[in-house]
């Protein structure tokens, strides 16, 4: 394994990244005098994960190493790991681990067509999303919380680009917006990890990275998520604030697309107001995106 291996240097900056986040204290060290790092130190964490100080700072350089899954535990356990965040280890190690990183099959995202049947009978808003974020289907209800789609160029319809888009900037004052960012970036991560260098991937992340110093603040989080579910608070000219739940469901594939589904609590203020939208949208289109 080499320093540009891609899946070497993607273990290297997750490590680094969740190194960062741990303070002295939260593993029962002393803090000591003035710190030059953010979060622990390299040989205090090979300290806690049983492993020398050059071993872990030649996984976190992406160098010859070939971690065992003894290691990795040990370093799951040391970096106070989540499950998802283990799986995250696992997989891009176990992948690290091979010489040469094995050819990844990119067969287009395609949308059955028992799947645009379902989205057109769900009665709630419902979308179609590629392991990029790319919207691939939409339901009528959908058009009518979000905007009309069709209007975008396909390369543009991508729910990262949308919420990181400058002429939106009223969309950053919802409370919710970043903890969706980070959900949004968090499944980013995880479809980067089955394959880091997919094309699709590279140029969204490539994009934002250069023209968003917000999306480089939460980039370098390396949040990950699977599917994935939370409220967000949609702000509708025509019927005032809704708050929707919103959760994701996978579809046949692997890795394949999901389907994104917005819904409200039966009988509440919200799903009158869902209503109600949805009876105007049967008369006019809404013109601009609101995701």
């Amino acid at each position: 394994m080499a320093a540009n291996h891609p899946y070497a240097r993607e273990l290297g900056e997750f490590l680094r990244a969740r190194r960062s986040r741990l303070r002295p204290q939260d593993v029962g060290l002393e803090p000591g005098g003035r710190r030059r790092v953010t979060g622990l130190r390299r040989e205090e964490l090979a300290l806690l994960a049983g492993l020398s100080t050059d071993y872990y700072q030649r996984m976190e350089q992406g160098r010859e190493v070939r971690p065992s899954d003894d290691v990795l535990d040990a370093l799951a356990a040391a970096l106070d790991l989540d499950d998802e965040e283990r799986r995250h280890l696992f997989t891009l190690a176990r992948a690290a681990r091979r010489p040469v990183a094995s050819p990844v099959r990119r067969e287009p995202e395609r949308v059955p067509d028992s799947t645009r049947r379902l989205l057109g009978v769900l009665n709630t808003p419902a979308v179609v999303l590629s392991r990029h974020l790319d919207v691939l289907a939409w339901n009528s209800l959908a058009e009518a919380l979000l905007g009309d789609p069709s209007g975008y160029p396909p390369d543009r319809l991508n729910m990262l680009l949308l919420m990181f888009d400058d002429a939106r900037t009223d969309d950053r004052r919802c409370q919710d917006w970043e903890q969706q960012a980070l959900d949004y970036i968090g499944m980013m991560r995880a479809a980067v990890a089955t394959d880091p260098t997919h094309p699709r991937a590279t140029a969204i992340v490539g994009e934002l990275s250069i023209r968003s110093a917000e999306f480089r603040r939460l980039w370098s989080r390396h949040d990950v998520r699977g599917s994935v579910s939370g409220r967000k608070t949609f702000r509708v000219p025509e019927v005032g604030e809704i708050v929707l739940d919103w959760d994701t469901y996978p579809l046949p594939g692997d890795p394949g697309p999901v389907m994104l589904v917005y819904t409200a609590e039966p009988g509440s203020p919200d799903a009158d107001r869902l209503h109600l939208l949805a009876s105007l949208h049967a008369t006019r289109h809404t013109p601009t995106p609101r995701v």
